[in-house]
């Protein structure tokens, strides 16, 4: 089977720990072993988050006054660059003999998206709300409330298309595990004559894992995290996990849109797109994810309500 597995932020920092560089290499060794397992019999695509990663670039930046800050396209080469070194490295210790390659991804987004006009997600360091203002002004940044700071906000656009779409596939048709599209890929914009440019945006990398697996066609979608599974109430005392669901059955409930919510969307439309099958779930639960033993299984529509025949059914298509 071709699997596409989409590592959440758990691969590199757990919460609560620091940016630094021994403590993500820990964590991705951790990722890779569970990667390995399902590689070994699969063909896999990887790809990742970013968010610490692109905040800690976005304060060093910071730290020299004299420099204008790096845009965000640039930003997002480089821990794409980073963190896919970390992994590849990994991945190659666990898979002696695997091509392991790690390419840097330009995803296309529509200058007329209407996030260009509603900047909310929020990156880079936190500030007092003086200084959010001052750098508002003097930048023509958008900032906004975080608790009780200030972050800058940028555009997060809709994911259009994967520049190198095909090289991926070459790669991947001649054996390579590739990891790509990291932090929901390098935002760029196609201009006239076909001109590309970076944007000062970030991409959900829960949506481009969804269009990565749909445009390379795999079979499942697993999308990893540091939960078993998506949770029916959450944060409160009836929380239970769901185990299985169709698309239209998760788009009538409400889920974080900081959290859960884009990762459930995203499955929503790997599945809606191909007929295949995604799962959300824990990190050290890849294999049994995959086996539809563990995590969130989300397929196409069955016939008669979901419950413990989805497997079979969902695996028979």
């Amino acid at each position: 089977m071709r699997v596409v597995i989409a590592l959440g932020g758990n691969a590199l920092l757990r919460r609560g720990e620091p940016l630094e560089a021994d403590i993500q290499r820990t964590n991705v060794r951790r990722a890779a072993r569970s990667i390995a397992a399902v590689a070994r019999c699969h063909e896999v695509i990887v790809t990742h988050g970013n968010g610490p990663q692109v905040g800690l670039l976005a304060l060093q930046g910071e730290a020299l006054s004299d420099i204008h800050p790096y845009p965000l396209d640039v930003l997002g080469a480089e821990s794409e660059g980073m963190i896919g070194y970390l992994i590849e490295q990994e991945l190659t210790n666990e898979l002696p003999g695997r091509d392991v390659v790690t390419l840097l991804t330009q995803v296309v987004v529509d200058r007329g998206d209407s996030a260009f006009r509603n900047p909310s997600k929020p990156v880079g360091p936190v500030y007092t709300e003086e200084t959010a203002r001052r750098l508002a002004s003097e930048r023509g940044w958008h900032t906004a409330r975080d608790g009780d700071r200030w972050r800058r906000v940028v555009p997060s656009p809709e994911p259009r298309r994967i520049l190198e779409i095909r090289a991926i596939r070459l790669l991947v048709e001649a054996g390579a595990l590739v990891i790509c599209t990291g932090g929901g890929g390098i935002p760029v914009a196609v201009g006239e004559g076909g001109v590309i440019r970076g944007v000062e945006a970030v991409i959900d990398k829960d949506l481009s894992a969804a269009l990565l697996a749909s445009a390379l066609r795999a079979d499942v979608l697993l999308m990893l995290t540091d939960v078993p599974a998506v949770q029916l109430e959450w944060g409160t005392p009836r929380a239970r996990p769901l185990r299985h669901a169709t698309p239209a059955e998760l788009r009538r409930m409400r889920f974080a849109a900081g959290s859960m919510g884009p990762k459930v969307e995203g499955a929503c439309r790997f599945v809606d797109a191909t007929g295949g099958v995604a799962v959300i779930g824990a990190l050290e639960d890849a294999a049994a994810m995959l086996d539809r033993q563990a995590g969130t299984v989300i397929g196409p529509d069955v016939s008669g309500p979901v419950g413990p025949d989805f497997n079979r059914a969902v695996a028979g298509r």
